[in-house]
């Protein structure tokens, strides 16, 4: 096993096991040669600094984030096309919320996905937007029938945006 320059670990020409933990092709794979996933290598960083740690949680809980906020917008603009335009006020108001929850969720999902830097004051204020638009959609939504999912897709994406702004300190 060799440790590139990156810290992380690489399987040797003579090793069973690769660094994904499974057997390299044509290797032996008798019950002598399987020590178990990761037994030869991990496949990730075998020394991993308190910036590294930061880093993969930040790249993790930006990630998170941006799949939430995802779903969250699918629910909403499912519950929202759902709603007769010309119905109550009650389901007006529904719907109202339903496509607003659905455009901040994925307006945040969009500035979270951006490959060049987004300046953190940026980000901050996006995900401060997005998670109390998700928690006024979540009241909304409470206590009316049919749209539970919709509440908790709300809920769930406020709490994952409230996650990841604290991951941002």
């Amino acid at each position: 096993m060799a440790v590139n320059r990156l810290g992380v670990c690489s399987a040797s020409r003579s090793s069973v096991l690769g660094c994904d933990g499974f057997p390299r092709a044509g290797a032996e794979t008798g019950p002598a040669s399987r020590a178990g996933f990761g037994a030869v290598c991990h496949g990730y960083p075998r020394h991993v600094t308190t910036s590294q740690q930061e880093l993969f949680r930040f790249l993790e809980d930006r990630f998170a984030c941006a799949q939430a906020c995802t779903e969250c917008a699918r629910v909403c603009a499912l519950r929202a096309s759902l709603v007769d335009p010309d119905g109550t006020e009650e389901q007006e108001l529904v719907r109202r919320q339903g496509i607003m929850c659905a455009e901040v969720c994925d307006a945040t999902c969009r500035v979270l996905a951006e490959q060049n830097l987004v300046e953190e004051a940026g980000m901050r204020t996006q995900l401060e937007w997005c998670r109390a638009q998700c928690l006024e959609s979540a009241r909304v939504f409470d206590g009316r029938p049919g749209v539970e999912d919709a509440s908790a897709a709300c809920r769930a994406c406020a709490r994952v945006c409230t996650d990841f702004l604290n991951t941002l300190g």
